[in-house]
């Protein structure tokens, strides 16, 4: 297994029985993710305390926790530390339901690059985003190299963490929502949506795109037109093209910061 944050920055973490459980138990350092021998008895209070938190496990094998800790006295359980703490899904919706605000939220489907996740949140916040959502297994988590390519940002932008992101798409849109996808092979192109009500955008990770029951969740999709050799963006380039059509759409920020 690699590092959880990219190999140019390990990540930070706890490990032996003791020391992860009181960590779960006091809840002060965000966990992104618990690795474990097994899932047995001798791990059990700790694997039930980290379901209970919402917190990813992983099965892995001794050679993976010898590469996180070379001395060997992890006792077969190790937690990457978050850099920051997750936010409640309730309460990013909340909050952009909040009055004198026209909710816009982004989705991140399987975005396992850090620099793109960081990049991403730079430019959530620059342009308004009230929260990004991502899903707990498959995707990178906040790590160090995330916040450290976010160039603060995620310091001020809530992220909030989901076991089902159709599931989140249903609910996104009961609560009044649009949510659309960008996908490379839709017929309509980005500038042709309505952004200026209240709105989700869905991003792919890198290389595979929006998964096609993701895709089938959301209202609509669209694409950004590509006229050179390459068949698409990177993600957070994209991310910053449709945030940045949200913006002219609505007016905001055209004269002026807001």
């Amino acid at each position: 297994m690699a590092p959880a944050d990219g190999n140019d920055n390990p990540p930070e973490v706890i490990y032996g029985l003791h020391a992860v459980r009181e960590a779960l138990r006091a809840g002060v350092r965000p966990l992104q993710r618990l690795l474990v021998l097994a899932t047995d008895r001798q791990f059990g209070e700790i694997v039930r305390l980290a379901k209970e938190r919402h917190i990813p496990i992983h099965v892995e094998p001794r050679a993976a926790f010898d590469r996180f800790v070379p001395a060997g006295h992890h006792q077969g359980i190790i937690g990457l530390v978050a850099a920051k703490a997750y936010a409640e899904p309730d309460d990013i919706i909340s909050s952009a339901q909040a009055q004198g605000q026209i909710p816009l939220l982004v989705l991140l489907d399987g975005v396992e690059d850090p620099h793109n996740l960081g990049a991403i949140l730079r430019t959530a916040e620059a342009s308004g985003v009230q929260g990004v959502f991502i899903p707990e297994r498959r995707a990178v988590g906040l790590t160090s190299v995330v916040a450290k390519a976010s160039a603060g940002a995620v310091d001020y932008m809530p992220v909030g963490r989901v076991a089902n992101l159709t599931r989140l798409i249903e609910r996104l849109q009961g609560a009044g929502l649009w949510v659309y996808a960008l996908d490379a092979d839709a017929p309509k192109v980005y500038t042709a949506l309505d952004l200026r009500g209240p709105v989700a955008l869905v991003f792919g990770g890198e290389g595979k795109g929006v998964r096609p029951g993701v895709r089938e969740a959301c209202d609509e999709a669209a694409r950004i037109p590509m006229v050179g050799r390459v068949g698409s963006l990177n993600v957070s380039a994209s991310a910053a093209v449709m945030l940045y059509e949200v913006l002219r759409q609505r007016g905001v920020g055209m004269a002026g910061k807001r």
